[in-house]
């Protein structure tokens, strides 16, 4: 064989082969394309016209998706590591595409920018919109909002647990070692663990629903804000958000469940089990609810101190906010930047945060803001004492530097994405206000941003299109952990 010949055929043994993969998102279409029927449905029973635009919308995504799964046909599929790195991109992005299609041909006529916009904050559970009117919205685009963060939230938990850990992103081997690792006795197999994950997920949505029509909220508001708050998305049925019912047996069920959308998933499965007190050894759900209570305790202080709310009010504000905040859920129950500059600059720090790895939050989370103070801490006393051993810990498990150099390559690449997003919508012209906190929201999934207009009692409706098309990437590139987007655009990863 000659040299050029065999260059030839290595250069084939490296190309990526990309039917699996398309194979794969195929199946997907067709299950969205299935699901937009439960909206056309309840627009006909309502009355709606707008039962036309999801007729047309899974019509097309089926055709789509059927054309992928004949054309792509796999008998046995097994995806290698490249491949699992575009099928995750790659589904995300044309799932959302999919879902963008009923708002593009609804009665509001949203251009191509918006209705992309709208799908990916909803898949992403950002719950930022672009949506005026929600008061006088068709039932079936309402629910259709809901049923995109409901799904996106059962698909992060299993993006998270099943994937992440194998492509080592951002110190999420760690995760994998500590929560679908036998040794935990959690459930034998990843199939088990998706089964009871889903039963659990499905479980909190039904007792959501429930508890929001024992304190008087109405079935398909509580249906739709039972999604929103157990897949910590955000979207709403009123403009005015949950400022809307002025019961707090509404906000406080709300806030529950916001909580529960926050806390690793596969921690309830091993509490079902009968271990009992998996939660409070679980270092960073410890943490993540003492930064919970600790903000409670400190928003409603300076509440009462700063304004002529009473005790129950102020604390009820508080968890609120700081709840829908932290768990990256979006949910508004008043205008927390008109409270004082004390709440601009506690707020914006929140947006970073995120809740607990493994689940439905977003944000930079809790395990690795851990992993940094015990990067730090170790830091400290080797400058000090530089001959003592002390092996780095988490949960009473050592970790590797392997951990540490991807956690803090995490950090790295979400502080610059960060500066880049935020400089990318300056540029774009809007106020710096926006551009920061807009740049913030998106890479967190937290939804509602700062200023007059993007801030919790504004919307995304009058940001440019092109500033559109910048956060729904930053939203994605924020939901895909970052690593999993940035690595395809490099020539190495395309190349062998």
């Amino acid at each position: 064989m000659q040299p050029t010949d065999r260059r030839r055929t290595a250069a084939a043994g490296y190309r990526l082969e990309l039917r699996p993969v398309f194979y794969i998102i195929g199946f997907l279409l067709i299950v969205m394309a299935v699901t937009m029927t439960i909206p056309l449905a309840t627009d006909l029973v309502a009355g709606n016209r707008d039962w036309v635009a999801f007729a047309m919308s899974s019509m097309i995504t089926l055709f789509i998706g059927g054309a992928l799964v004949t054309a792509c046909y796999q008998p046995a599929i097994e995806l290698n590591l490249r491949q699992a790195f575009v099928l995750t991109t790659l589904s995300w992005v044309m799932i959302a595409a999919a879902s963008a299609l009923p708002f593009y041909f609804s009665p509001y006529r949203f251009n191509l920018a918006e209705s992309y916009f709208e799908a990916m904050s909803g898949l992403t559970t950002t719950g930022a919109t672009m949506m005026v009117g929600l008061d006088r919205a068709p039932a079936g685009l309402l629910l259709w909002r809901a049923l995109l963060q409901w799904m996106g939230g059962i698909g992060i938990i299993g993006f998270g647990i099943a994937i992440l850990p194998f492509l080592r992103i951002g110190g999420m081997q760690l995760f994998h070692s500590e929560s679908s690792d036998r040794s935990d006795k959690v459930v034998p197999r990843v199939s088990d663990l998706a089964v009871s994950i889903g039963a659990i997920y499905l479980v909190f949505t039904v007792l959501c629903f429930g508890m929001l029509r024992l304190v008087g909220m109405g079935p398909f508001d509580a249906i739709t804000h039972a999604m929103a708050a157990v897949s910590t998305g955000g979207f709403s049925t009123k403009d005015a958000s949950v400022a809307y019912w002025s019961d707090a047996g509404v906000h406080w069920t709300l806030i529950i469940f916001m909580v529960a959308g926050g806390l690793p998933f596969v921690r309830y499965i091993s509490f079902v089990r009968g271990n009992y007190g998996v939660f409070w050894r679980d270092s960073q759900v410890r943490r993540f609810l003492g930064v919970l209570v600790f903000g409670w305790a400190i928003v409603a202080a300076l509440l009462l101190a700063t304004s002529d709310r009473n005790f129950w009010q102020a604390l009820t504000l508080s968890a609120f906010n700081v709840t829908s905040v932290l768990t990256t859920t979006g949910f508004a129950l008043d205008d927390y930047t008109r409270w004082g500059v004390w709440a601009v600059g506690l707020f914006f720090l929140m947006l970073f945060v995120g809740g607990c790895t493994g689940s439905t939050s977003g944000g930079v989370k809790i395990f690795r803001l851990e992993i940094l103070w015990l990067m730090l801490r170790h830091q400290l006393v080797r400058l000090y004492s530089p001959h003592q051993v002390r092996p780095l810990e988490y949960n009473e498990k050592p970790f590797g530097h392997d951990v540490v150099i991807s956690v803090a390559a995490f950090i790295f690449v979400y502080m610059a994405s960060f500066l880049i997003v935020a400089t990318a919508l300056a540029l774009l012209g809007l106020d710096f206000e926006t551009a920061v906190s807009g740049a913030a929201s998106a890479l967190g999934n937290v939804g509602p941003g700062y200023g007059e207009t993007i801030g919790p009692a504004g919307n995304f409706a009058s940001v440019p299109n092109t500033a559109k098309w910048v956060l729904s990437f930053a939203m994605l590139l924020g939901r895909l952990e970052f690593f999993s987007v940035l690595v395809m655009m490099t020539p190495g990863f395309w190349r062998r």
